[in-house]
């Protein structure tokens, strides 16, 4: 790195592709008081993480962050990293260093078919010393959450594996089945395994690695499939100012966000209609019993539903409300987002709200439907049309999820954080 380590601000937050991970990762520091700044990956390639410490990627799919930052914002984070900068990276952010992604750990992520993919919640896991779990009572259980993570396949012994899974909580979910109710009245995992045809059981996770440390070059690299920023988590609180600590040499401090004006009678109205709908589209899914909230920024659905998405598109627009008394008066950036946001939300709550009803017939009627698999030809049309034929995220509701992202980023970004 150019300038000396005293010059240097403690992080960069790595804010595109994020989307849901990205607020929860902005509010977890912010309460934490942890120093950070957002970036994008334009700001990458033009080289202002020669301003920092460390660089944090959150959540959200890693093939998405590598067509973000493309080949010259990745080899910016290697030089970066190989320069004694320190890379911080929480599931999709940590999937982006592995060799499938940017290469910092000489790590590959477990093929779908052989991982639990959609294990959630929380978990019990053994420890390795280290000094990010420094100031965990003795007293206290070291429990954390993940969110439907990947997994790491690890033959290099020079990583140094921080923490494993151990046991499953009795309130973690394995796709929509709630981990204590199976082994309480089910007695196993076999049988529901051929019916979802998908890996469900958590004690195939036992002993495997959830959180790993190397080097390259000069830097440090962590890698954690545990979501130390779920919300109000306090043990993940404490871990995350150690790894601020450990990474940056910051510590927490108390910042208060700058004075704004508020914003015109007009503007709010119309975010306010924005929020409305998202908030009866949530309803739809709910009154269908299609999910239900399992914390205040996370959905549990029903197998075969694109409930990340719904959930996502309702967190992201909550946001920008809750953040929008930052807008100075009359900003054109903000009336013709928000505008623009409107007269795409409608047209695909409408739709929306029709294939979930579609969807919920099937369910009721027996019907195996995944993400990309039905029999249904009015179904798989909706589906496509909404969110592409691909797992990650597409079709109309990733160009409306990036106008959302664009406001979003805007508005955090006048907070003062």
């Amino acid at each position: 790195m150019n300038q000396s380590s005293d010059s240097l601000k403690p992080c960069a937050l790595l804010w595109d592709e994020s989307f849901l991970w990205g607020l929860t990762a902005f509010e977890a520091l912010k309460a934490a008081g942890l120093p950070f700044d957002l970036v994008r990956s334009e700001d990458i390639r033009v080289n202002k993480l020669r301003d920092y410490s460390m660089i944090f990627v959150p959540g959200g799919w890693a093939s998405n962050k590598r067509k973000a930052l493309g080949e010259e914002g990745m080899q910016k984070i290697r030089s970066f990293v190989d320069d004694g900068g320190s890379y911080l990276g929480f599931c999709g952010g940590a999937g982006l260093a592995t060799l499938d992604g940017i290469g910092l750990l000489n790590i590959s992520r477990v093929p779908t078919k052989d991982r639990v993919p959609s294990f959630s919640g929380r978990t019990r896991f053994s420890l390795c010393k280290h000094s990010i779990w420094n100031d965990l009572s003795e007293g206290i259980e070291p429990v954390f959450n993940v969110w439907w993570p990947s997994q790491f396949s690890i033959s290099d012994p020079t990583i140094n594996i921080l923490a494993t899974y151990e046991e499953a909580l009795p309130d973690s979910f394995s796709s929509d089945l709630n981990i204590g109710d199976v082994k309480k009245y089910h007695g196993g995992w076999e049988a529901l395994e051929h019916s979802y045809r998908i890996n469900l059981d958590p004690s195939r996770l036992i002993g495997q690695p959830a959180l790993v440390e190397g080097r390259y070059g000069k830097g440090k690299v962590v890698l954690s499939l545990i979501h130390f920023d779920t919300p109000d988590d306090a043990n993940g609180k404490i871990v995350l100012i150690n790894l601020w600590k450990y990474l940056s040499g910051s510590e927490a401090l108390n910042r208060r966000n700058k004075e704004v004006r508020k914003i015109a009678t007009e503007q709010p109205r119309i975010l306010g209609e924005i929020m409305t709908t998202a908030e009866d589209l949530i309803s739809f899914g709910e009154r269908n019993f299609l999910w239900f909230w399992r914390n205040r920024l996370m959905l549990q659905w029903k197998r075969g539903i694109r409930g990340l998405e719904y959930c996502t598109l309702y967190v992201m627009i909550k946001a920008a409300a809750d953040f929008s008394e930052n807008i100075p008066l009359g900003d054109p950036f903000f009336r013709n987002r928000v505008l623009a946001i409107k007269n795409m939300l409608l047209p695909f709550k409408e739709k929306s709200e029709k294939l979930l009803l579609i969807e919920r017939m099937a369910l009721q009627d027996g019907q195996r439907i995944t993400y990309e698999k039905s029999d249904d030809p009015q179904m798989l049309r909706l589906r496509s049309e909404l969110f592409s034929t691909s797992k990650s995220y597409g079709g109309s509701f990733k160009e409306l999820l990036d106008k959302i992202d664009d406001l979003t980023f805007y508005l955090l970004g006048l907070s003062g954080e």
